[in-house]
């Protein structure tokens, strides 16, 4: 597969962003002006400076002082929102030059890309809301809470169960469908062509849309029909005519981008030695501390496929052991952020779109406070991560009777 170059997005700065006007610097004096009309302004320059300096400080102290009197510290969650607002605070006035928690402007000073840039052009979010195992009654509260946050990419698949609910939230939002990533997924029981637009419909209806941003092929597994999730291998080992059937669904205007999910690298190849009219956009896969996966990563990027990662805090059975990871506590606490916050920059930074997913708003807007990681504490989290036998979370091999990742 010939190499696609991803375009890196820079996070626009908003006006809060923008550098306050420096004080600091010397007036332009034209040459009409005179020897002591210089110095006459000197000294005026550098009161104007300390009491600048001074002011800002004392306004820093009191904002801080006021939010620890509300108790607003007592949560870690807070916690980390607190801190990222005085740093940005201490940004918009100047002052994180003068030497005020030099280890947390680092992580805020630099940017990260905020999407990506697939194949066709398109621009797809960098960070995205995750619905797996979002239950009814539930995930359009999710749902609600992170598109008022920020959100504007939906990561769901046929199969979640909950497509119809995830569609009704979107709906009530009044975020215009044109602003919105929506990405769904064909699950193995529609493999044969001529299931696989029947299904893709039938998402398409639940969600409430003409088209999706994305449709990928869920698992490199394809079910014989009936409903006893029997493997049809040889549907499963050339996934060619099912990919031709997405490709006439991106012709027709209701998929705008296809890609696969849980492809090795293998099988990536196996599909994409046929004469593909698209190639895939994407290929989504667990990556995490546990399955870092630092092969298929460099496999990919040097082949033009963009990865996502989809449990990246190690799913529901390792995300509280991955939130106790003692090199990620400390990086995470140099840095004035959260371990979930680091793992999911760190992602971001492998150049991944990264699916946290939760349906506790705190949460989601925690997982969505992504920051630039020092260099140094890049290399820390890799070594860690690729130091221990990787651990896969998410493995139906033998439910299915298939060895997924040969």
């Amino acid at each position: 597969m010939a190499p696609v170059t991803h375009h890196y997005e820079k996070v626009p700065y908003s006006s809060s962003q923008e550098e306050p006007t420096d004080y600091y610097l010397a007036y332009h004096i034209a040459e009409a002006h005179s020897s002591e009309q210089v110095i006459e302004r000197q000294p005026r320059k550098k009161r104007l400076g300390r009491a600048h300096f001074i002011f800002i400080a004392l306004f820093i102290v009191s904002y801080m002082v006021f939010f620890i009197a509300r108790g607003s510290f007592a949560s870690t969650r807070v916690a980390a929102g607190m801190r990222q607002k005085c740093r940005e605070t201490m940004h918009r006035f100047g002052l994180a030059g003068h030497g005020m928690h030099r280890n947390m402007s680092t992580a805020t000073g630099a940017k990260l890309p905020t999407h990506y840039t697939l194949p066709s052009g398109d621009k797809i979010p960098a960070v995205a809301l995750g619905v797996w195992r979002a239950g009814r009654g539930e995930v359009g509260e999710a749902i609600k809470a992170a598109l008022k946050l920020g959100y504007r990419h939906i990561d769901g698949a046929w199969i979640y169960g909950n497509e119809a609910e995830v569609g009704q939230a979107i709906r009530e939002s009044g975020i215009p469908r044109k602003d919105l990533w929506l990405t769904s997924k064909l699950w193995n029981t529609f493999h044969a062509p001529e299931d696989v637009e029947p299904a893709l419909d039938e998402s398409l209806a639940r969600l409430g849309t003409d088209y999706l941003d994305l449709y990928l092929i869920h698992w490199p597994v394809a079910f014989k029909k009936g409903g006893n999730n029997d493997v049809d291998f040889e549907l499963t080992e050339n996934p060619y005519p099912t990919w031709q059937k997405l490709e006439e669904m991106v012709e027709k205007g209701k998929v705008r981008n296809i890609g696969i999910s849980n492809f090795n690298i293998r099988r990536i190849q196996n599909l994409t030695a046929n004469p593909l009219k698209v190639k895939p956009a994407v290929n989504q896969v667990e990556l995490s501390y546990w399955n870092p996966q630092p092969e298929l990563l460099q496999w990919s990027k040097e082949n033009g496929l963009l990865l996502e990662a989809y449990s990246p805090l190690g799913s529901a059975e390792k995300v509280k052991e991955s939130l106790d990871v003692a090199e990620a506590k400390e990086i995470a606490k140099d840095l004035g952020i959260t371990p979930a916050q680091l793992y999911i920059s760190w992602h971001v930074q492998r150049g991944t779109i990264v699916l946290p997913k939760s349906v506790n708003s705190a949460r989601i807007e925690e997982n969505f406070g992504v920051v630039a990681l020092p260099d140094s504490a890049i290399q820390r989290l890799e070594i860690a991560a690729t130091s221990h036998k990787p651990l896969r979370t998410v493995d139906p091999s033998k439910n299915w009777g298939v060895d997924i990742w040969n």
